[in-house]
């Protein structure tokens, strides 16, 4: 057995090789259909290892309380708010926390001046405990103090994106800048952080909490994002049944009444982001997955007529004695063969044109090729072979010797 694969795998590559502009356009349709595919999952695998890598620098103990209103009670003018009380109901009984901010962010992009420059960005305010719990550290300068706080001082701590959109120097400590009409003094440059999933994380201004309670006025009830870290010992699960039946009360909702808030986790956002990955992973490699099946076609066809032109060479096989099983593992393999180098040649492609588009979107993470995605492309290439190339081996060895011979 081990011989007759040998010799069937010589003789089919002798026939691959002495036909090879056919043979690479016969597997065209295999090149295409694995290059196409491995490069959607080498974008898609890069992308969701770059947000892997981004979520786990947040921690696994940290939560992120929003309100929510559903899209039925929006749509007639209702919205849930979180408001400073339950801020401080959670500061005041809130178990297991070892940090907590309030995040009360702007209600727009507002536009901010430096001399005759100006840009929009994201103003929000925030206190000293932010920077622990998002990670925010600057480079130069000092963070919010809890005395900027208390004394409600028009100070800020900005992105470098800011700073590159302002000219302002450097270092730009200590330099003043107008927002909504208010002077406002530059104490701090956070760290870059660059882009995630298109959004600029640079492009950020933060200022005191209370200031930005003060530039908002009694015009409306501020609605603010509630962030915290939780201590070593504790529970994330508990420490979120705890702070959902607080709210629960504090909003003084009924046994069968919908949250008007959430709680959430990185891991919550990263699965997220994991299934509409996946999701756009599978859509996209089942549509460019036909043309594996269009070169499986082209492979069928050609055998064939692989099948008529050596009609003569399987007669004199068969007269000298080879069987009908040495006829189809012959030409059984000479179609897997075909559709196996088409794999190869297209997993190479795949990778290079994934490589290729990752490296030329701005900050866009490197494309990678899991295992299981090489596996799977020279493994259906294989069953494609094998699919298509079964009933022109069977034709082959099917063929009656003296009829054979006498061909023409």
């Amino acid at each position: 057995m081990f011989y007759l694969i040998l010799e069937s795998t010589r003789s089919a590559l002798t026939s691959i090789f002495a036909h090879g502009l056919r043979s690479f356009l016969t597997t065209l349709g295999i090149v295409i259909g694995v290059a196409s595919v491995i490069a959607v999952v080498s974008l898609t695998q890069g992308m969701s290892a770059f947000i892997d890598e981004s979520f786990s620098s947040l921690g696994s103990n940290s939560l992120t309380i929003e309100s929510y209103t559903p899209f039925s009670e929006a749509i007639r003018g209702a919205r849930a708010r979180l408001t400073p009380d339950d801020l401080e109901l959670i500061e005041r009984r809130g178990e297991g926390i070892a940090s907590i901010t309030p995040i009360l962010p702007a209600s727009r992009m507002t536009q901010i001046r430096y001399g005759a420059q100006s840009t929009f960005s994201q103003i929000m305010g925030t206190t000293y405990a932010y920077r622990d719990v998002a990670q925010a550290y600057v480079q130069s300068g000092r963070f919010i103090a809890t005395s900027d706080n208390q004394t409600r001082r028009r100070v800020a701590v900005i992105g470098e994106t800011i700073r590159d959109d302002l000219g302002l120097p450097s270092n730009p400590v200590n330099e003043y800048f107008e927002i909504s009409g208010e002077w406002f003094k530059v104490i701090g440059l956070l760290e870059t952080k660059g882009d995630f999933v298109g959004f600029d994380q640079d492009d950020i201004a933060l200022i005191p909490y209370a200031t930005m309670r003060s530039l908002i006025g009694n015009r409306y009830q501020p609605d603010i994002q509630i962030q915290l870290s939780l201590s070593d010992e504790a529970n994330v699960e508990d420490v979120k049944r705890q702070l959902t039946a607080l709210l629960r009360n504090a909003h003084d909702l009924g046994p069968g009444d919908g949250n008007d808030f959430t709680i959430r986790t990185p891991e919550q956002l990263l699965d997220t982001f994991d299934t509409i990955i996946g999701t756009v992973t599978l859509v996209v490699g089942g549509i460019v997955s036909i043309s594996l099946l269009v070169g499986g076609i082209g492979i069928m066809n050609i055998m064939l007529v692989s099948v008529t032109e050596r009609t003569r060479e399987i007669g004199i096989c068969k007269a000298i004695g080879a069987k009908r099983h040495h006829i189809l593992a012959q030409f059984l393999i000479e179609a897997v063969l075909l559709s196996l180098l088409g794999g190869l040649i297209g997993l190479a492609l795949g990778f290079g044109l994934g490589a290729a588009i990752s490296s030329a979107i701005e900050s866009f993470p490197p494309a990678s090729i899991p295992f299981w995605a090489i596996t799977l492309a020279l493994g259906f290439s294989g069953f494609v072979g094998i699919l298509f190339g079964i009933l022109p081996a069977a034709k082959a060895a099917n063929l009656d010797p003296i009829d054979a011979l006498r061909y023409e």
